[in-house]
């Protein structure tokens, strides 16, 4: 009898387990199904445990295994979010997708957007990562709530204001110098072909180092090269995602990985206890820019604020990963647009000579002035926006637009979508035409919230004044020593893997020009 009863309650307990999974897995998804069905939002229907991940990732293999055909242009939507321009086309732009049970509404209306941002932002909340992108962007701003992301944005912020980082334009300048001088190197008879993409991010990262670790950047310079390559392998184990478990096995991969992470860890937390014992009542923060470790550290030697060392190594992470990949990634999309349309690259040098000088280094006065390459600018994020999506989930059950919205339902904000929406730019959304921007980023779209590459509200991108600034004088300092053209070898194939990139690199004809003042912008093309 007892071996009965034993044997009923395993078979019960087992019995419960399936019917909580089933609830999960099956029951609970119907039901959301439902429920958005009868407010009139359709979507692909839901499928056991996998939802809409099989026609997700086909749709998406498909979009990426050629890439786009010459002539060259800039809809790029159903090659990037090709699941998004799929479906949009069936069910309209409010639809619901599912990744695995989980229940995503994409919502691509201009004035639901800015709810979800701003005017009912408090009623969302970031998503969490997946963990192979946490471990890279670590647990900074990027994925803080709540009011301990308040009170790291509130210290951060002096970093990023702009009369701080017009004090970084010397070490910025010194940088791009080096770069353009190893190219000239390079060049035989004066041209030179260079993949801008791999350049641009060595060019950055030793920016962002300045930026973060200021006296310290030599022990800052090897940490975040030890990040880099671990952004290089996690790049590679996140295509295997769709393998359960992976990054838990001990391949070899992984298990380097996993070293690299530890030691990051270790000289992060070393170079934070160095600069904490140099440390003298904030005497180095009036020595010139505030950088991102010092003011962390001063910070934390505050007992009314709660930051402590693993705080301070986090957000370096986190500044490393966001800052570096954005700002290099403008850089080489806006250089393959000047390529693709040399017109606007003459424009451009044009104003570059007339206000820097053919050789002048541009001050920061001077980059404020150049009109022309700011709208070039614009237009680039507008096109080819490094983050491509956002997703927020819904704290409690909300009202969005007249939708009700159950807790715990994910919102994608298909930025990319917006960028090209005709509706919000016209019949030239999918055109380069930087002109759109002749009186400032308010007045180029239809809609205010047309245009948000850095995304919107109070979590706006902390770091997009010093991205600008980084590409508005690398971009200037290119355009005083050369022209440039694609290469017989570039295929246009932006793809995304974490961010928006060149799936095959960009490589780009530098043609350098003759030092005369009197160059003119259409030389050498």
């Amino acid at each position: 009898m007892k071996i009965v009863l034993k044997w009923l309650s395993i078979l019960l307990i087992v019995l419960v387990c399936v019917v909580k999974v089933l609830m999960v897995l099956w029951w609970k998804p119907k039901k959301i199904e439902k429920h958005f069905g009868k407010q009139g939002i359709k979507g692909p229907p839901y499928c056991f445990l996998i939802g809409n991940a099989k026609e997700i990732v086909s749709l998406m293999v498909k979009a990426s295994s050629q890439p786009m055909s010459m002539p060259f242009h800039h809809n790029i939507l159903p090659r990037v979010l090709s699941f998004y321009h799929h479906w949009n086309k069936i069910y309209g732009s409010t639809f619901l997708i599912w990744f695995g049970p989980m229940a995503r509404l994409t919502i691509a209306d201009p004035d639901l957007i800015r709810e979800v941002f701003c005017s009912k932002s408090e009623l969302y909340e970031k998503n969490e990562a997946h963990p192979l992108i946490k471990q890279l962007e670590g647990d900074g701003l990027l994925s803080l709530k709540g009011e301990k992301w308040a009170l790291h944005r509130k210290i951060i912020t002096p970093t990023f204001h702009m009369d701080n980082l017009k004090l970084l334009v010397p070490i910025a300048v010194s940088s791009v110098v080096k770069m353009l001088d190893k190219w000239l190197d390079m060049s035989n008879f004066g041209e030179v072909e260079i993949e801008v993409s791999q350049w641009y991010q060595n060019l950055t990262e030793e920016t962002m180092t300045r930026v973060a670790f200021g006296d310290s950047y030599e022990d800052g310079k090897h940490i975040f090269q030890l990040q880099a390559q671990q952004m290089v392998l996690n790049s590679e184990a996140f295509q295997k995602i769709s393998i359960p478990g992976y990054r838990f096995l001990p391949t070899k991969r992984n298990i380097e990985s996993w070293k690299l992470q530890k030691e990051i860890k270790k000289c992060l937390m070393g170079v934070i206890e160095r600069r904490r014992g140099q440390w003298d009542d904030g005497e180095k923060l009036e020595n010139g820019p505030k950088d991102l470790l010092g003011l962390m550290i001063e910070a934390s030697r505050k007992e009314s604020l709660a930051i402590t060392a693993r705080d301070i190594a986090e957000e370096c992470k986190s500044f490393f990963f966001a800052g570096e990949q954005t700002t290099s990634n403008l850089l080489t999309w806006t250089t393959v647009l000047l390529a693709m349309h040399p017109q606007w690259q003459v424009m451009a040098r044009d104003e570059v000579l007339n206000v820097c000088g053919s050789r002048d280094i541009p001050t920061k006065d001077c980059l404020s002035k150049l009109k022309t390459l700011t709208m070039i600018l614009n237009e680039s994020l507008r096109l080819y926006p490094p983050i491509v999506a956002s997703i927020r989930r819904a704290k409690t059950d909300v009202e969005l637009g007249g939708y009700k919205i159950p807790r715990g339902t994910e919102l994608l904000i298909p930025i990319l979508a917006v960028h090209h929406d005709q509706t919000i730019w016209g019949n030239d959304a999918n055109e380069f035409n930087p002109s759109r921007f002749v009186d400032g980023v308010v007045g180029a779209s239809k809609h205010p919230v047309g245009f948000i590459p850095f995304g919107l509200g109070v979590r706006t991108c902390i770091g997009q004044n010093l991205a600008i600034l980084q590409a508005k004088l690398t971009l200037a300092m290119i355009l005083q020593r050369f022209s440039f053209q694609l290469s017989p070898k570039y295929q246009h194939a932006p793809t995304v893997l974490m961010l928006l990139y060149p799936q095959h690199g960009a490589p780009i004809i530098f043609k350098h020009l003759p030092l005369d003042p009197t160059t003119k912008g259409d030389q050498g093309l």
